[in-house]
């Protein structure tokens, strides 16, 4: 059974919602960066590390209390990949793979990451990453292949994740989930549309 990793990615400054740090906003009485931290932790899938960038000290005063790793990436300004190199950078040298996820996405639970690691589990040959569908659209989060993507992740550059990367993959399972995996807080009206 592969070691697994989960990286949350909480570095954002989440510009689009305006003066408010985004990952703070309350739901349901806990900041939005809270239900994704909890959820990897509820997964018990491996170690969590979560990547703070923007807002750390406040956006990690929210992870208080959680059984995670919390790392602040310097260079949160030149984009995605530099805080999902900073997690890949943080995992444990075992980890054979990461599931990425998004501190703006609260209705992702426990179950959908245990989902991506069994279908990456069962599957033979193991596939290059395993990424949530919901009607048509590819979510988050995602589980990566350390051992067939990492050379590639670590030549990422600017705002972009592992998205573009695995668009030309033939090697890519997909994983059919509820729509939580497509559900990202974007806007004070997104945030109000999850309430």
């Amino acid at each position: 059974m592969p070691e697994l990793g989960l990286i949350l990615l909480a570095a954002g400054r989440g510009t689009r919602f305006g003066a408010a740090p985004k990952l703070l906003q309350p739901l349901a009485g806990r900041p939005l960066v809270r239900h994704a931290a909890e959820a990897a932790i509820g997964s018990g899938l491996g170690p969590v590390v979560a990547v703070l960038g923007a807002h750390a000290d406040r956006v990690g005063a929210a992870l208080d209390g959680l059984d995670l790793v919390r790392i602040v990436n310097p260079a949160y300004a030149g984009g995605l990949a530099t805080s999902l190199q900073a997690g890949l950078a943080a995992l444990p040298a075992e980890v054979a793979g990461a599931i990425v996820l998004l501190g703006d996405m609260p209705r992702v639970t426990a179950r959908h990451l245990t989902d991506l690691a069994e279908a990456f589990r069962r599957a033979d040959p193991a596939p290059s990453a395993v990424v949530p569908i919901h009607a048509g659209r590819r979510g988050n989060p995602v589980l990566l292949n350390l051992g067939l993507l990492a050379p590639a992740l670590a030549a990422l550059s600017g705002d972009q994740g592992a998205g573009r990367l695995l668009a030309g993959r033939d090697d890519v399972l997909a994983c059919a989930m509820d729509a939580g995996v497509i559900q990202d807080v974007d806007t004070p009206d997104g945030l109000a549309a999850l309430g």
